[in-house]
């Protein structure tokens, strides 16, 4: 059976699937630190689901439950057409409710147009501009985030958020 026959398989982070998590992180995010709302996580150590298709890792999403609803810090599909992403988001958004949590919510970035497009198409709402946030974290946090990509300069943090109740 080829990979693209096989159905994507999604369940919660173990420990033994550290590595692979570091693996996916540092392919996507050169790192497995990423600062969030002034906040630094090592995404690494965070709760989340992984996705298969056969025994190969297909994508990885890491939350962070807080008091004000479960935070997704990452999400990455490392196979592309199969839904891996949207499937990562319903697991989440399904254990988020179970708790009992009011919303998910997110923060990308300004020159991130596909994130953008992505969450909302998938019910999520623009709900704040945090301004130089970026720029702060980079300075007082993350030395290593860009200045630009994709020549947009890297400068704003965006909260998107789906409320669950």
């Amino acid at each position: 059976m080829t990979p693209s026959s096989q159905s994507v398989a999604i369940r919660p982070i173990g420990p033994s699937d550290r590595d692979t998590v570091r693996t996916i992180l540092g392919d996507s995010w050169n790192q497995t630190q990423i600062a969030t709302h002034g906040v630094l996580h090592d995404a690494a150590e965070l709760a989340g689901y992984v996705a298969e298709i056969g025994a190969q890792p297909a994508g990885l999403i890491t939350y962070s439950p807080d008091e004000d609803g479960w935070e997704i810090i990452t999400l990455n599909a490392t196979v592309a057409g199969h839904g891996v992403g949207t499937m990562l988001l319903r697991a989440v958004e399904e254990a988020a409710r179970a708790a009992g949590a009011a919303r998910l919510w997110l923060i990308t970035t300004n020159e991130n147009v596909h994130a953008l497009r992505f969450y909302q198409r998938r019910g999520f709402d623009l709900v704040a501009l945090h301004r130089d946030a970026v720029t702060r974290a980079r300075a007082e946090l993350k030395p290593s985030i860009p200045l630009e990509v994709d020549g947009i300069a890297l400068r704003h943090e965006i909260e998107l958020e789906r409320l669950l109740s």
